[in-house]
């Protein structure tokens, strides 16, 4: 990026790219007097909300395809082992990197079942009240790297 210009700031709504530069320089600066405090603490805040977005996103598309993979056993595929393992393997890095998420997906996945449910209807033939009303799979089964349902 370009040398920053302490002097003349931009704008939170002008430039959030520009002015997000700016105030880590005046934070690194010691300068806390010119910090945008207010929108500096609503964009730290912000990124714990992303992550549990990002969880709850992964948690859909995991059990999404779980279900597909449980009552579709004649289209599974190695895109869709490879969607289930890359959303564990995406879920784990976000709590090894926020421990204090770690009990978050179990808080959620029965909420996020509805709509993964929901999506595996739409993706398949299955009509969605051929689904289980509640999530079959315990959290545990849901993060477990060897859990597929439906293999012996």
């Amino acid at each position: 990026m370009n040398k920053i210009d302490l002097k003349k700031l931009a704008g939170y709504e002008e430039d959030f790219a520009l002015w997000s530069a700016e105030q880590a320089a005046l934070l690194r600066a010691g300068k806390f007097d010119r910090v945008d405090v207010e929108n500096v603490a609503e964009e730290i805040e912000s990124l714990g909300r992303s992550d549990k977005q990002q969880i709850r996103s992964r948690l859909e598309v995991l059990m999404m395809h779980l279900l597909k993979w449980e009552r579709q056993p004649e289209h599974r595929s190695r895109s869709w082992a490879s969607t289930i393992r890359d959303q564990r393997r995406k879920i784990q890095r976000l709590l090894d990197d926020s421990p204090s998420l770690k009990a978050f997906p179990g808080k959620v996945f029965s909420e996020e079942y509805a709509r993964a449910s929901e999506m595996a209807s739409e993706e398949t033939t299955i009509y969605l009240e051929l689904f289980p009303t509640s999530c079959p799979y315990t959290i545990e089964q849901i993060l477990d790297p060897g859990f597929l349902p439906g293999d012996l």
